[in-house]
């Protein structure tokens, strides 16, 4: 090993503190930039690639078959600014029978070939329909999940065929939950055209897109149409929830590492003046002193990035795994490139911080090192200690008050380091109380009892039809509606309750099925969480959650068509709530709206609020007995679950938040570590004038109250607008507008017991120095230059 190698190793060996200091920063840094860019090429790439493949359709519109002839419909591809166009296709809803059993609607469209100029479907399985007895099944998420061969039949098309599914395709536009052949529609209820636009990479550009697109057509025509731009968003959502929350943690550990290896370095150099000056007596040029210092440094960088990059890709796994099989990939892990170019990233930038802090070593002359050694300049901060004299303060909390003035740059730089720790608390926990809201308005029950509404065994005793076979309950697997309502209202503890009848219904304009939540009774007490709008207040409205509004085009106040049973239904509308049901694709409205499509719907759910002082466990017991005849059972508590995603990000801020704090911790006790060794021949004299122990830690603690104060009050304004920030923008990565219960989670004592933090963290990291302080001898000390 060469000498400088040498000096190198030993000043790493030698600056334990320091060391560990300079790992746990990077090694914060990188794992949450290594997450954050796997994710980022996560969510963009599958979508991207296969988009470019197949040719994709920025827009996809239904026309109503009614309003327009196929001809007229052909000539909207010479609108302005379409580049190639492909329709119209036949398309119908209609719900597929499997053995006598109902599966959820579904979006036919009739299609000669899977190829074209837009959206070039491609086979996963099985080949393309070619007679009018074939269909070819999407393969997409939302598409039903059979097998190759299963005959289902369409009692609602012409003729009642039963159609064999011969094939499995996949769009990445998602046009279509089946495709037939042309011939078997022959009556349409609408026609699918499929266009491609010069310029469409914006909401906006698709906007004026589709308006010179319909402005084309009879006006009325349209009946839906699907951007790809909300499609993406829907293929991005699980990963790229991930990104705003990982970005903001990445960026907080870069610029803390930066800061902290600045501070290091620099601490280093000015606490080994004398030795730089014993190098470079020795013959050490300026630029290899420079180096020995880049080195102590990116040697446990080195370390640092290592187990960062470990980190990074164990923890992204969770998140990777559910994005690989959107677009049938089989591979869950970090690409090499973004782990070479992260490490490669976060060393490259140590070694300029590090060069920038050691360019003070290599200036130094060798003679005025050697005279000058550690102490910091005489009379730095004697104004401070004459002003912290005079305040009606103990003599150790003055002095320690104003030892901070003698060295402004290493106090700004630790002051800094509390910063960033304060500012991740209060981000850490203003997320945590969002992602508790989000869990509560997910599970949108306030209900002190349920009641399942669904039978579990039939009137032998045994399992119903549904339980053996699997298959969705039937209106006579459902306890009746009038006997389950006189049972709970003959309860004397009875506040209020609703019933929940959920069905599958196609809706123009959007493919795979959409859930409805028919409600009887007055559900708004139930915890929904508005955005926009209003509720619900009779037949013929709807509230709708965010993703279906984007996907579908709507907006508060439109009008939709569902296609239910053969039959058609207008809703209108009337509001944006939260919801993450069925990947937001669901929508809320009156049991009576679909009574003329389903007339036999029965709520499988009666959720109850119970009168203030009743023991809802005594009455869910009551009400069972009551129910015994009926099939139903009640339940006491809310019928939530956790989500796992919201698990993951509640664990992915606790780590990364202990990791933050634990970095800026470390970095005031490398200060302070530097600060006592300087100053170890005053602390010396401090004792034999008669400081106790005590008196030291005291004034050694007290030097960081000041930095602390100031980190904390700092801090928590900074983690505000960064939770502000970030919140919304996790909202709109996952597709959904937070409501305001989610984003205004923060009240002023708890805002002033988090400015607290940074004194808590500061405090922290001053307690073992303080101690070795205090254990420092008398005479030892006094010995030390």
């Amino acid at each position: 090993m060469s000498a400088l190698g040498r000096v190198a190793r030993s000043g790493v060996g030698r600056r334990r503190v320091q060391t560990v200091v300079i790992v746990l920063a990077t090694m914060m840094a990188v794992t949450a930039s290594v997450m954050c860019a796997a994710l980022l090429a996560a969510s963009a790439g599958p979508f991207d690639k296969a988009f470019r493949q197949q040719h994709g359709a920025h827009l996809s519109v239904r026309y109503d078959a009614e309003k327009a002839t196929a001809a007229r419909l052909a000539a909207s591809a010479d609108a302005t600014g379409v580049t190639a166009a492909a329709g119209p296709f036949p398309t119908v809803s209609a719900t597929a029978r499997l053995g006598g059993q109902d599966l959820q609607p579904m979006s036919l469209v009739g299609r000669a070939g899977h190829g074209g100029p837009v959206d070039d479907v491609t086979l996963t399985e099985g080949r393309w329909a070619a007679r009018a007895g074939e269909i070819v099944l999407s393969d997409n998420e939302d598409g039903p999940a059979l097998r190759m061969g299963t005959e289902l039949g369409f009692p609602q098309l012409p003729g009642k065929p039963t159609l064999t599914v011969v094939g499995m395709a996949r769009s990445v536009s998602r046009t279509a939950d089946a495709w037939v052949m042309p011939s078997l529609l022959s009556e349409p209820d609408g026609y699918q055209m499929l266009y491609r636009f010069k310029a469409a990479a914006t909401a906006r550009q698709v906007a004026a897109d589709r308006a010179a697109v319909t402005a084309s057509v009879p006006k009325g025509t349209v009946d839906g149409a699907r951007s790809w731009l909300a499609t993406k968003k829907e293929a991005d959502r699980q990963s790229a929830l991930f990104v705003p929350f990982l970005a903001a943690f990445g960026v907080l550990g870069l610029v803390m590492a930066v800061l902290i290896v600045g501070n290091v370095v620099a601490g280093a150099v000015g606490a080994g003046t004398r030795r730089i000056g014993v190098l470079k007596a020795l013959g050490f040029t300026p630029s290899q002193v420079v180096r020995a210092y880049v080195g102590q440094a990116l040697i446990p960088a080195a370390a640092g990035t290592a187990i960062g990059v470990v980190g990074g890709n164990l923890l992204a796994v969770p998140v990777l795994t559910e994005t690989a099989t959107a677009y049938g990939s089989t591979s869950s892990t970090v690409p090499l490139w973004i782990d070479v170019t992260v490490a490669a990233g976060m060393l490259g930038l140590v070694a300029v911080t590090a060069w920038a802090g050691a360019l003070r070593a290599g200036r130094l002359r060798a003679v005025d090192a050697i005279a000058v050694g550690r102490p910091a300049r005489p009379g730095r901060g004697l104004r401070a200690a004459r002003l912290a004299g005079r305040l009606p303060l103990p003599r150790p909390v003055g002095l320690g008050l104003a030892r901070p003035f003698a060295r402004p740059a290493r106090a700004a730089a630790t002051a800094a380091a509390v910063t960033f720790g304060a500012v991740a608390v209060t981000f850490a926990v203003g997320l945590a109380s969002s992602l508790t809201e989000v869990q509560a308005a997910r599970n949108h029950d306030t209900s002190d009892v349920t009641v399942h509404a669904v039978k579990q065994t039939d009137e032998a005793g045994g399992p119903p039809r549904h339980v053996r076979e699997g298959v969705a309950a039937d209106p006579t697997d459902v306890a009746d509606p009038a006997a389950v309502t006189r049972a709970i209202d003959a309860r004397s503890g009875t506040r209020r309750y609703f019933g929940v009848a959920t069905t599958e219904v196609a809706l123009a304009g959007a493919t795979g099925s959409v859930e409805v939540s028919a409600f009887t009774g007055d559900p708004s007490w139930s915890g929904y969480r508005m955005i926009s709008g209003r509720w619900f207040k009779g037949p013929g409205e709807a509230v709708v959650p965010t993703p279906l509004l984007a996907a579908t085009g709507t907006r508060v106040g439109d009008r939709v068509t569902l296609h239910d049973h053969g039959r058609t239904v207008a809703v209108r509308i009337v509001g944006e709530v939260f919801s993450t049901e069925n990947q937001g694709r669901t929508l809320l409205t009156d049991a009576a709206t679909l009574k003329s499509a389903e007339p036999k719907l029965r709520a499988t759910e009666y959720r109850i609020a119970v009168r203030p002082g009743t023991d809802a466990k005594a009455y869910a017991r009551d009400l069972s007995t009551a129910l015994q005849a009926t099939g139903a059972t009640a339940a006491a508590g809310q019928s939530g679950d956790r989500s796992s995603v919201i698990f993951i990000l509640d664990a992915l801020t606790s780590i990364l938040t202990l990791m933050l704090v634990a970095v800026a911790g470390l970095s005031v006790l490398n200060s302070v570590v530097l600060d006592t060794r300087e100053r170890v021949r005053d602390l010396g004299i401090h004792r034999a004038l008669g400081m106790t122990p005590r008196q030291t830690i005291t004034m050694v603690i007290a030097s960081v109250v000041g930095v602390g104060l100031l980190g904390g009050a700092v801090g928590v304004p900074v983690g505000l607008a960064l939770h502000d920030a970030v919140m919304p923008a996790m909202g709109h990565s996952a597709g959904l507008t937070m409501p305001a219960s989610v984003l205004d989670v923060y009240d002023t004592p708890e805002l002033v017991l988090l400015g607290f933090g940074g004194l808590l963290i500061a405090v922290a990291g001053a307690l073992l120095p303080a101690g070795w302080a205090a254990r420092t001898r008398t005479a030892t000390a006094l010995r030390t230059e």
